[in-house]
């Protein structure tokens, strides 16, 4: 099936200022050098570590951003990249759903006014046909239509994330990025929101991109999963067989830190030793390396390629080489 999205050499830096005359002292390598593809009506999962520049991966996606490398192709039609500016088409049919519910809603404006504030900047219908859209749109999403009416305060969170999801559905996009939209939310909650943008993607046919660091999340709401570290993609897999196997030492120790309730299940834990590096100053080579069991002076001094290894793609020079450990990840098999 051909991808609906697709990300080329995808790079961001942030230039970081100081002194009293602002000067550039350094740049942030937030995102590296991602490549990949969305196909249809599939979800992928994207996880890692905080600051490992999940959240700044789906700004660029949704414009918020721009590359500072790379391009983006959607549809077939290029959206972004060296030159371009914001494309107002791909605006509308792109859309996303923010971590925080209360703090991505004008808390000054009844949430029907927030809601329906992309049908009135993309000139859609008028004022009647905008109610009667904003209200069919929080049906859709588990609250009354009269809900347009109150202000995001009288609202709970688990509601409120619902006028987000909302929000970002009335002007019927075709992609959805979600950006870890049920951190925020009580357990009980997050399975209510999970169930919902599971029905919804199947109801609207949405295509979606899941960012959380919740891997839990992620395996019951992706198809397909990416890893990232520093910046960099370090595994790509279909959902299944991460889960049942993976590859890359990160995403074993990451798969190992999983609470699993069932003491006959629990597998062993691998503990990283080290921080996590800065993106002001990133470790040469292999971005992993510096907290790796595994590495030797190749993976020092060379960025690894992402491979493929069986049904994943890996960037470790480890798993090229046949040299990464066995992990029985059986704890974690359905």
């Amino acid at each position: 099936m051909k991808a609906l999205l697709e990300m080329h050499n995808i790079g961001k830096q942030f230039a970081v200022r100081g002194g009293p005359f602002q000067r550039v002292l350094g740049q942030v390598n937030a995102v590296n050098s991602i490549d990949l593809q969305i196909e249809r009506g599939r979800t992928l999962g994207v996880v890692g570590e905080s600051g490992c520049g999940k959240s700044t991966l789906a700004r660029i996606v949704v414009g918020l951003h721009p590359p500072s490398q790379g391009d983006i192709v959607f549809d077939g039609k290029q959206i972004a990249g060296a030159g371009l500016g914001v494309d107002f088409d791909s605006t509308r049919r792109i859309q996303i759903i923010f971590q925080d519910p209360y703090s991505s809603l004008d808390p000054r404006v009844p949430v029907g006014t927030s809601i329906a504030e992309g049908l009135v900047i993309h000139g859609i219908g008028d004022a009647a046909s905008r109610r009667q859209a904003v209200g069919a749109i929080l049906e859709l999403v588990g609250l009354p239509p009269q809900a347009a009416n109150r202000y995001p305060h009288e609202f709970s969170g688990g509601q409120r994330q619902r006028v987000g999801i909302a929000r970002a559905l009335i002007l019927k996009p075709e992609f959805l990025v979600c950006d870890e939209p049920t951190s925020a939310l009580d357990v009980s909650v997050q399975a209510q929101i999970l169930n919902l943008l599971k029905q919804l993607k199947q109801q609207l046919e949405l295509t979606m991109m899941f960012i959380s660091h919740n891997l839990a999340v992620v395996r019951h709401i992706a198809d397909d999963v990416m890893v990232m570290y520093l910046g960099h993609a370090v595994e790509m897999a279909p959902a299944a067989a991460l889960f049942a196997a993976p590859r890359h030492p990160y995403t074993q120790a990451l798969l190992s830190a999983t609470p699993i309730a069932d003491p006959d299940r629990r597998g062993q834990r691998i503990k990283l030793v080290g921080e996590l590096p800065s993106p002001l100053n990133p470790p040469s080579g292999c971005p992993f390396h510096p907290r790796c069991g595994l590495a030797n002076d190749r993976c020092r001094a060379e960025m690894p390629a992402m491979l493929p290894a069986g049904a994943a793609r890996v960037a470790c020079h480890a798993v090229a080489e046949g040299r990464a450990l066995a992990y029985s990840n059986a704890a974690f098999a359905s």
